[in-house]
Formats: structure tokens, C-alpha cells, sequence
């Protein structure tokens, strides 16, 4: 469903800042894998993410979706395959637009645009039921500004825009960091029981070393700009935070410098 090719991305090239966010990336996920990405800053995970989903434009490599080409597709042609969470619940949404709005925005992601009404009768049914899988009462507040929502409601709201429309490629870019630990509980969850309905390829990029284990069915490391290991499925079933901390050190030779990632 995704694949990236050979893909190197260098900000700053020939000046005293020049820092090579990805080094010759090469990743390949099939339909319905879920796959969580672990690193420390730096390690390049957001740069990766921003490639995938359009904003940034590598020097060299391919991006190829469902077999099509998408590298120089612009990252509004690419939201017709890609639905993306971000870390900021604030983010992914339009405040001061309505939750049947943004709704309805989402819901038009992959159609061709028209000038008839975006919130009919009709679509404000489908938008309740799918409000009402969140069990936070949304669908009855369709006509409240999302400006007044709280962050975990947002982000709830945030991660039902970016999958009702079932896209090829599901991307979560730490969507529960800002949240405090009973919201981020809230959404682990919805997302979990979201991308197992819909059964959505998914990459999530996460600082929380345990989060990377408890989620998804493949997990790879990512350092200085490379994917330095990559477990599959029943590997990762036994995996501890001790032995991801013990792999970084035999394959790079130092050890990880970020306590965040250990501790969440």
C-alpha cells in the first residue's frame, strides 16, 4: 500500500546548518499493517512523515501509494489518499467552523467539488453516527464551534476526519503527546478500535517506547536519519523497552539519549 524508495532529504545543503534528515530511506508497508515508529529528536520520523504526506519534497527517491507514483504530487492532491492526526490537537481542524463543518470538509476530501450545500439532512445523519463510535456526546453538539472543544475531544474529532472516509494511508505524528494521560488513554483506544474497523494502513510515529510496543503489529527504530531495525509482528510480541534500549546499543554503539522515549 505504501512504499518509499530510496529517499534522502538534506536541509540547508552547503551551509554551516546543513543536516541530512534522511539518509537513503527505504520503507514498504502492506495493506492493513499498522506500524509504530520509534526514535529519538531528530531521528528523523516527522521528517519521514512530511515526505510521505506531501509537505516536503525529498531531493532524491520515490513515494508510491496503492502503485502510484506521488512524489510530486502537492500535499493537498495527496489528501485524497492520506489521512494524518497531528501531535497539536489544535491542529487537523478549523475552530471556528462548526464540528458538522469540519465534518463535512473531511467528508469531501476524496470527491470531486462542487458548489452544493457541504451539510445536508442526509450528511448530518452519517455525521452522527459516526460521532456517536466516540461515546463523548458529539453528536449532539453538531452545530458547537470546534474552537470550544477540549484537546482530547478535538483530538477524537481530529482522528474521525482523517478516517471516515476509509484513506489508503492512515498517519498518526504523536497525536497523543499533548494530551494528559486519561485523554491520551481515550484516544489510544478509539484509535485502536478505528484502524481495526476500518482496517487502515497505518504509520504512527510516537516518543513512548511502550506506546510503540502496546500498538500496531510492526515496530521500526529510526536514528540520524535512517531506519537502523525494523521487528515484524511476532518478534515484536516479546519485546521489552529493556531489549529495544539493548538493541540500539549493539547496533549503534552508544545508548539512547532520550529519557522521554523510555519513560512516556
Amino acid at each position: 500500500m505504501l512504499k518509499v524508495a530510496d529517499i534522502s532529504v538534506t536541509f540547508n545543503e552547503g551551509t554551516p546548518d546543513e543536516k541530512k534528515a534522511l539518509i537513503d530511506t527505504n520503507l514498504v508497508l502492506e495493506e492493513g499493517e499498522f506500524v509504530t515508529v520509534i526514535g529519538s529528536n531528530g531521528a528523523g520520523k516527522s521528517t519521514l512523515m512530511n515526505v510521505i504526506s506531501g509537505y516536503i519534497v525529498p531531493d532524491v527517491g520515490d513515494v508510491l501509494i496503492n502503485g502510484k507514483q506521488v512524489v510530486h504530487l502537492p500535499e493537498y492532491k495527496r489528501s485524497t489518499y492520506i489521512g494524518r492526526v497531528f501531535q497539536d490537537p489544535m491542529a487537523g481542524t478549523a475552530p471556528s467552523m462548526t464540528i458538522e463543518e469540519n465534518l463535512a470538509m473531511a467528508f469531501a476530501r476524496d470527491k470531486k467539488r462542487t458548489f452544493k450545500m457541504g451539510v445536508t439532512k442526509k450528511r448530518k445523519e452519517l455525521f452522527k453516527d459516526y460521532l456517536k463510535t466516540l461515546n463523548l456526546g458529539l453528536e449532539n453538539r453538531l452545530t458547537a464551534k470546534v474552537g470550544f472543544l477540549s484537546g482530547g475531544e478535538r483530538q477524537a474529532l481530529s482522528l474521525l476526519m482523517a478516517t471516515f472516509t476509509e484513506p489508503n494511508i492512515l498517519l498518526l505524528d504523536e497525536h497523543t503527546a499533548a494530551l494528559d494521560p486519561s485523554r491520551a488513554e481515550l484516544i489510544t483506544k478509539l484509535t485502536k478500535d478505528i484502524i481495526k474497523r476500518f482496517g487502515l494502513t497505518t504509520l504512527m510515529v510516537t516518543h513512548n517506547m511502550q506506546q510503540a510496543l502496546d500498538l500496531g503489529n510492526r515496530l521500526i527504530m529510526m536514528d540520524k536519519g535512517q531506519i537502523i531495525l525494523d521487528v515484524g509482528a511476532e518478534e515484536k510480541r516479546n519485546l521489552t523497552i529493556e531489549n529495544l534500549l539493548h538493541k540500539f546499543q549493539e547496533i549503534r554503539g552508544e545508548q539512547f539519549d532520550s529519557d522521554r522515549a523510555v519513560l512516556g
